[in-house]
């Protein structure tokens, strides 16, 4: 039996998708839907139940599972970058994640769990998943701190031998419909470029950037499941991995493979940021890949053309879900 956590969200969703795909159902999907849309996520999946997050840990933590959990995806955690209430955040992304951990370490269960890319903060110190740079670097927003909190304690505890971390760069794809605020930009601006024929974008507030040239390491959610799936498939590699392309493109470069898919001429406007994000704003965010390719992972992953092509064309034209 499988565990995902978070798995009616986004990236939770597309790896059961995926696990559908390679003939796996026995799944069980826990996640917190509310009065949200996630639940659409879960019309095309196939697994055996759903609970709620919290009757999940409960019946974990008493024994109350008669099959053997063989890998649990932790996927559940609030994802919204400007999320202030820390006392959430922290229970919710950091001791919650404490505690499915410590289950796994004492049951010998494959543990994968996302962390983020947002622990990085300003790029300062580069974008290198080498365990002992953890202590250096220092996350820009509140959701960053409570990912890297996880992050860190079990590199102290020794767990990261036994473990998977998933540093998860900018994720973009199908499933992600009901993100809101937080969804991608392709998401958010693909009806706008459909019905108008524009897009607007942030302008820079620093002379090194031009507007639009803020760099980002943009990586389809089709082929980050893919790397997922090879911590799965390979259990004996363990530690904190960066999952994104190893490739830097700009806002300006997104945009113009949007226009091109929706088959548009180029149009943007630059708009101001926010006051309120922009002392959290990262300029350039670029995964170094090297240790994933070093572990023997060899997965390519798809040009931004192409997948913005897949997503645009395949998907948000029909407003289609994975699995469909």
């Amino acid at each position: 039996m499988i565990i995902v956590t978070g798995g009616a969200g986004f990236i939770g969703s597309a790896i059961v998708w995926k696990l559908n795909q390679m003939g796996m159902n026995d799944i069980i999907i826990t996640d917190h839907l509310g009065t949200s849309e996630k639940w659409k996520n879960l019309v095309n999946l196939r697994y055996n139940d759903y609970l709620d997050r919290d009757v999940f840990i409960k019946k974990l933590e008493a024994c109350e599972f008669n099959s053997s959990i063989e890998a649990i995806f932790h996927m559940g955690a609030c994802s919204a970058t400007t999320e202030k209430d820390a006392d959430y955040l922290i229970e919710n992304n950091f001791h919650y994640t404490l505690r499915l951990a410590k289950w796994a370490v004492s049951n010998r269960c494959r543990f994968i769990y996302a962390s983020s890319a947002a622990t990085y903060g300003n790029g300062k110190f580069g974008y290198d998943d080498t365990h002992m740079k953890f202590y250096s670097i220092k996350p820009l927003n509140m959701y960053g701190y409570s990912k890297h909190l996880f992050d860190l304690y079990a590199l102290r505890m020794g767990w990261l031998d036994k473990m998977v971390g998933l540093k998860f760069f900018n994720v973009f794809g199908p499933n992600e419909y009901h993100k809101g605020d937080m969804m991608s930009l392709v998401c958010k601006s693909y009806t706008k470029i459909r019905d108008t024929g524009e897009i607007s974008l942030f302008k820079s507030y620093i002379n090194e950037y031009k507007d639009g040239e803020q760099v980002r390491d943009f990586v389809y959610v089709k082929d980050a499941v893919e790397m997922v799936m090879y911590f799965y498939e390979n259990d004996s590699v363990n530690g904190v991995f960066n999952i994104g392309t190893g490739r830097e493109h700009s806002w300006n470069d997104l945009a113009k493979a949007m226009f091109k898919a929706c088959g548009k001429p180029f149009n943007i406007r630059y708009i101001d940021m926010p006051e309120q994000i922009r002392d959290k704003y990262q300029y350039f965010t670029k995964a170094n890949m090297d240790k994933l390719a070093v572990h023997g992972c060899t997965h390519t992953c798809m040009s931004m053309d192409d997948a913005i092509d897949d997503y645009i064309n395949n998907y948000l034209k029909h407003n289609r879900y994975l699995g469909e």
